[in-house]
């Protein structure tokens, strides 16, 4: 019995129960509302996790989820301050409205962001280093 629980002890010091996680956290069977697709695609628009959300919101990281899976309605004053901070319309959410096309996603979206705000000559060699990257990438996969 002993040996059992210093090999599962081992194995989650060794990271085998992280590479076996799924990589969004534990998967829900819960199919999510199409109020809580659009919160959930807006949320991921704008980059943030579900904690991110919750702490701007002041609710936990449940209530996030909740609506994102199985809430079909919501608190006005709960979706204004959601399409607030998710710089989108409260009208999006709801499906009145087709959300924006706001180009690149999270993280990238981010930094070309503050990328914008820097002098030209700098957002150039940016534009250079993504280009070659791009050019390196096709080049690979023509070659494979």
């Amino acid at each position: 019995m002993e040996s059992k629980a210093v090999t599962e002890t081992r194995s989650l010091e060794h990271g085998v129960y992280d590479r076996l996680m799924h990589p969004g956290g534990r998967p829900t069977k819960n199919k999510r509302t199409e109020l809580g697709e659009r919160i959930a695609q807006a949320r991921e628009r704008r980059g943030i996790s579900q904690y991110e959300l919750a702490d701007l919101m002041g609710v936990s990281q449940q209530s996030v989820a909740a609506w994102e899976r199985k809430v079909s309605s919501i608190r006005s004053d709960t979706l204004t301050k959601l399409a607030t901070l998710l710089e989108t319309s409260a009208d999006e959410l709801l499906g009145l409205k087709a959300p924006r096309n706001v180009g690149p996603t999270g993280r990238l979206r981010q930094v070309f962001e503050e990328a914008s705000e820097l002098p030209r000559r700098q957002q150039q060699r940016i534009v250079g280093v993504v280009e070659d990257m791009i050019a390196a990438r096709k080049a690979a996969e023509a070659s494979s």
